[in-house]
């Protein structure tokens, strides 16, 4: 896996090649997804990054709409099977994150999912966000979800609440679970596991999400150039999470 350039490998189930080949399958509703679409139309863009793109769903999703896409990820095995899908080649891909950027001037800044919670550490979220700003043209937008930390989403991640086993082609039936190994005030640190039936191998995959309040976020934004001009609730969760939508002003 490669190094970011926040001083820590990639989480492995993004960076370990037979984790990212089964992301897709073990992930395969993205219905989360349907809300960005709906902003890329709501503004009028037509460059947008995504950044945290990991195997490409929404990158490919808008490229297949005539949307010129860049996508990033520090994570290179997902970047291979983002190449890899149908349409591929529609899509910049860059191995590595916002803080190293080519030069660009894009209409919107993405951070789908998880990708925005990941970024635990304070200095690195200020280095995201100080790239983004970089990457958007004047008056474009950066759009991405934080957890709302009052509804304490981590209560439910348990191995009895999450164990299931998914049978991908190809792959045969894979074993799955979540847990919580430590938590330090808005940081909580979750494993993975990943139990393949066909050889008995086991993986797992350590991560660490921060749950910021909603005031924290807003203040970041304009401390580092944005005019936040407003946080949305998410459709796919409703009450669960913050949506944020800033802008690099004109």
């Amino acid at each position: 896996m490669p190094p970011d350039t926040f001083g820590r490998m990639a989480d492995e189930e993004y960076g370990h090649p037979r984790l990212a080949a089964l992301y897709d399958s073990l992930h395969p509703d993205r219905s989360d997804l349907d809300a960005y679409a709906g902003m890329v139309r709501e503004f009028g863009a037509r460059r947008v990054l995504d950044l945290g793109c990991g195997t490409g769903v929404f990158a490919l999703l808008l490229a297949g709409r005539g949307i010129d896409v860049v996508g990033v990820d520090p994570a290179r095995a997902s970047l291979d099977v983002a190449r890899a899908k149908p349409g591929g080649e529609r899509v910049r891909w860059i191995c590595g994150d916002a803080a190293a950027l080519p030069p660009l001037r894009v209409d919107l800044v993405t951070m789908t999912a998880n990708v925005a919670p990941a970024i635990a550490d304070p200095h690195a979220w200020r280095q995201t966000l100080r790239g983004a700003h970089d990457a958007l043209r004047p008056g474009g937008r950066l759009v991405f979800e934080t957890r709302d930390p009052a509804r304490r989403a981590w209560e439910g991640w348990t191995r009895e609440a999450s164990h299931r086993v998914t049978r991908v082609p190809g792959v045969g039936p894979v074993e799955t679970w979540v847990e919580v190994t430590g938590r330090s005030g808005p940081l909580v640190t979750i494993r993975w596991t990943y139990a393949f039936a066909a050889d008995g191998e086991v993986l797992t995959s350590t991560s660490t999400l921060r749950f910021p309040e909603r005031e924290e976020v807003e203040a970041e934004l304009a401390a580092q150039g944005y005019v936040v001009e407003g946080v949305r609730d998410a459709p796919d969760r409703p009450g669960r999470e913050f949506v944020f939508v800033a802008r690099r002003p004109a």
